[in-house]
């Protein structure tokens, strides 16, 4: 580990030394700078109570775009930097001379560009809250949030200073400085700046700390981490622009892959989109045991051909992933659906007593109840039949990084809340997507004529 280690911190070092990941970096805080003026869309007109609403909602999608896209750039360029061009260089060659294999190079290469990128997606992901909490300027008229300025512009042009001084004075690399100078400074400048309104007095806690705002942005440092394995992955065989360009390649595919790929994993036709449910009785409230009934309220009117007897499906997406139901056969027809205990062995299923075409009521029938994880609930998709997969699609659909599960800034600006635990689910597979790709980088780096 001791060399591998060695070679992370010295291309940690040399990654922020790069001129171009400080350029971006600062281009990052003006175009965010700039969005607070030209989200205006909506006149302010709030339709809900959230964390971010009316022009801040596009404000947050704007300025997550634009992190996401300078983060892309700054992993291309270091990883072009650190990798491709010392193997153009020969440099490479002084490493692999000594007793170290060229796994361990690939490897300690990647963890200090995704180190440097991460670093510098902090920073900008800091420079977005600033910008969340100035908010969009509506009028030219508009006050200034001066907290917001002074504290984000004062981090700032600290930093630069510390950086001149220091290059001037002692040697020190300019960008690396900087770079290390605002990244605690920023923070330090948020803190500081969040609490207060715009005329300097104190604002509610829930008008600045964001938690779920704050698990959209962590969640889209794994989007990063699987972008920063690609680009080493690339940069092992081909040159910056080619790097750059697969970056981009790699991003589109993954924003593109659900039309293209995942919506033929699972096919399933849904009948009607659930507005509220309730319990026939209140101890039938789980929903888990035999007997247990629901009424399930649509949305709208369904034209779908319902009788009494049929199956019931449920689950959050409209194709079908991610059922809550499991499947099940269907009952016979001269079943009577009105019995509650049936002997041990009924096959459990979940039924449709009554429909019409505004609601239904539903029960769980069979010796013990189809094992569910929670009942319907309003947002629910309702289905008469079981999701079928298409493995082929779904492997492939699996294989390519699926760039919607890091962007989390719908379900913020619509108001829904994220668990934690999906955080980390997320976080978990952008691990597993860059340990992938760090695979095909060390197969591709083994047979690389370094000569």
């Amino acid at each position: 580990m001791r060399p591998l280690l060695s070679i992370a911190r010295n291309a940690f070092i040399e990654s922020l030394r790069q001129p171009i990941v400080l350029v971006v970096v600062l281009l990052s805080g003006v175009f965010q700078y700039f969005n607070t003026a030209m989200s205006a869309y909506s006149m302010g007109y709030r339709t809900f109570s959230g964390e971010v609403t009316g022009d801040n909602k596009l404000l947050f999608d704007v300025g997550m775009g634009t992190t996401f896209i300078c983060g892309i750039l700054v992993a291309s360029f270091i990883a072009t930097a650190i990798v491709s061009r010392e193997i153009e260089n020969k440099t490479v060659l002084t490493v692999v001379s000594k007793p170290i294999n060229r796994a361990s190079v690939v490897v300690g290469k990647f963890f200090g560009v995704m180190g440097a990128t991460i670093l510098a997606s902090l920073i900008m992901i800091i420079f977005l809250l600033l910008a969340l909490r100035h908010g969009v300027m509506q009028n030219a008229s508009d006050d200034l949030h001066m907290p917001v300025i002074l504290f984000g512009c004062g981090a700032v042009l600290i930093s630069l200073t510390i950086g001149a001084v220091g290059n001037y004075t002692y040697g020190w690399p300019f960008s690396q400085t900087v770079l290390l100078t605002l990244a605690p400074l920023i923070v330090i400048a948020y803190v500081a700046a969040a609490p207060f309104t715009a005329d300097w007095k104190y604002a509610k806690p829930e008008d600045f700390i964001k938690p779920d705002v704050i698990k959209a942005c962590i969640a889209s440092l794994g989007a990063l981490v699987v972008l920063t394995s690609i680009a080493t992955a690339a940069s092992t065989r081909l040159g910056q622009v080619m790097t750059i360009m697969v970056c981009l390649g790699a991003f589109l595919l993954g924003l593109l892959s659900d039309y293209f790929i995942g919506r033929h994993a699972f096919e399933n036709t849904p009948i009607a989109y659930i507005e509220s449910v309730e319990p026939t009785r209140p101890e039938y409230e789980e929903f888990i045991e035999p007997g247990d009934e629901y009424y399930v309220y649509f949305g709208a009117p369904t034209d779908a051909r319902i009788t009494r007897g049929d199956r019931f499906f449920y689950g959050a997406s409209p194709n079908g992933l991610g059922m809550i139901t499991p499947g099940f056969e269907p009952v016979p027809a001269d079943t009577d659906l009105n019995r509650t205990l049936l002997p041990e062995g009924t096959p459990s299923a979940i039924v449709i007593l009554e429909a019409t075409p505004e609601s239904l009521r539903i029960k769980q029938y069979g010796a013990r109840g189809v094992p569910v994880s929670r009942p319907p609930e309003a947002g629910d998709w309702v289905f008469l039949e079981p999701t079928t997969v298409d493995w082929t699609a779904r492997t492939a659909w699996s294989l390519i990084p699926r760039m919607h599960s890091f962007w989390l800034v719908d379900a913020v600006t619509q108001g829904r809340a994220i668990p934690m635990s999906h955080v980390g689910l997320v976080l978990i597979y952008s691990l597993i997507q860059a340990a992938g790709f760090m695979g095909l980088a060390i197969l591709l780096f083994q047979g690389r004529d370094l000569g």
